[in-house]
């Protein structure tokens, strides 16, 4: 990996671990359809407690950020390309499910890099 690859990366890593606001919208697993050539995104809806934690609707119960959660998505959006992908979700869904500017900025970036890793064959992980 080269020098700007490196700083790139130590970059992008020391962002994802900064404190961010929860999407009252809900939030999104994101992952890749290989077969069908397709991204997707999985739409679960939310609400967030006084203390700013991810509660599931209907129990009430703390959503973990990491570790497997049974529930069931709101919406299963999927595109062959991030921006189709961002298209259907922030222009054609009623009403949109991302109620945040920093939420919206963020699945694009996830849409880019998952559209990239399709493309390359590369493994895609969620961020």
């Amino acid at each position: 990996m080269n020098q700007i690859a490196q700083d790139i990366a130590a970059i992008d890593d020391k962002l994802s671990k900064r404190d961010l606001a929860l999407d009252n919208g809900g939030y999104f697993i994101i992952y890749l359809d290989r077969e069908a050539k397709l991204i997707c995104a999985k739409h679960f809806t939310n609400a967030i407690d006084s203390r700013g934690r991810a509660v599931d609707p209907e129990t009430g119960k703390v959503i973990p950020a990491r570790g497997k959660v049974e529930r069931t998505a709101e919406t299963l959006y999927t595109a062959r390309t991030a921006k189709e992908l961002c298209v259907k979700i922030f222009e054609e869904a009623q009403p949109c499910p991302v109620t945040l500017l920093d939420h919206a900025a963020y699945l694009g970036r996830e849409f880019i890099r998952a559209e990239l890793a399709l493309i390359s064959g590369q493994e895609y992980v969620q961020d």
